[in-house]
């Protein structure tokens, strides 16, 4: 079977956590950009865990196939971190990701798993760590026909099915379907493995195979945007903080005081 991971580069979460609380987060002269040539690029956490999936299911004795595929022109690093990880194909889809929304990042996906042979299993992040929006895979299970598992804490096979742990509100979800499918991976999937530093070197040498966007047949409707990114800024942040004096007593008796007085209680 065939197992095709969906990848995303973006930048680096943490250090841009860290560029707002100091204040140095700009945007680019465009209005709509982030000004960040100092931030690190990186796979989408939640994607990488997507490839964790698909691994275990190889170490469960699934006779897979795994394909990570990305779009974007200079993905070397997170695709082969994919490569050293244990997929067997990565693929790189020449296209400015910006210039996409998600109606078009999934129309491409498409056209590229139906091109490519079909896949008997798609995994995807629940979303990526960037804008959050967490609505690709669904947009890609209904241009491929096929019914989305969305946040999966676990994923398993039965024969023609897939047997998925959904993570909800009220506790965990089992689903059981017939493949194919396209299933999303939460973070209580678990930590993803590491590689080791052979498997590393290994996928130095091992480049991804590129794919032109006209080669995937897409009309210019299927590749014009839904959504426009209007304007992009970044909030000020203000912290107030006040300590109480006292006892432990006193403390919690002004506390409740300032809570009353704010009407919060």
């Amino acid at each position: 079977m065939r197992i095709v991971v969906c990848i995303k580069e973006v930048l680096d979460p943490a250090a841009v956590n860290n560029y707002v609380l100091a204040g140095n987060l700009k945007i680019a002269a465009d209005g709509r950009t982030l000004d960040v040539p100092a931030i690190p690029r990186l796979i989408n956490a939640y994607d990488e865990q997507a490839l964790e999936a698909a691994l275990r299911l190889r170490d469960a004795g699934a006779d897979c196939r795994i394909t990570a595929v990305s779009i974007g022109r200079e993905l070397q690093d997170p695709l082969k971190h994919c490569a050293a990880l244990g997929a067997d194909e990565i693929v790189a889809i020449d296209a400015d990701p910006a210039a996409l929304d998600h109606h078009v990042v999934a129309n491409v996906l498409a056209a590229y798993i139906l091109g490519s042979g079909g896949a008997d299993l798609v995994l995807c992040g629940r979303q990526a760590s960037d804008d959050d929006q967490g609505v690709v895979a669904a947009l890609l299970g209904e241009q491929l026909g096929m019914p989305v598992a969305p946040i999966a804490r676990a994923v398993a096979l039965d024969g023609g099915k897939v047997r998925v742990t959904r993570v909800t509100p009220d506790g965990d979800e089992v689903v059981e379907g017939a493949l194919p499918a396209v299933v999303t991976i939460s973070n209580e999937l678990g930590e993803p493995r590491f590689p080791s530093a052979r498997d590393k070197m290994a996928a130095r040498k091992k480049q991804p195979e590129q794919i032109a966007l006209a080669s995937l047949g897409l009309s210019a409707e299927a590749l014009q945007p839904c959504v426009q990114l209007v304007e992009q800024y970044v909030p000020e942040v203000q912290g107030h903080c006040e300590f109480i004096d006292g006892t432990p007593a006193e403390a919690a008796a002004k506390l409740f005081e300032k809570l009353r007085a704010d009407k919060l209680l």
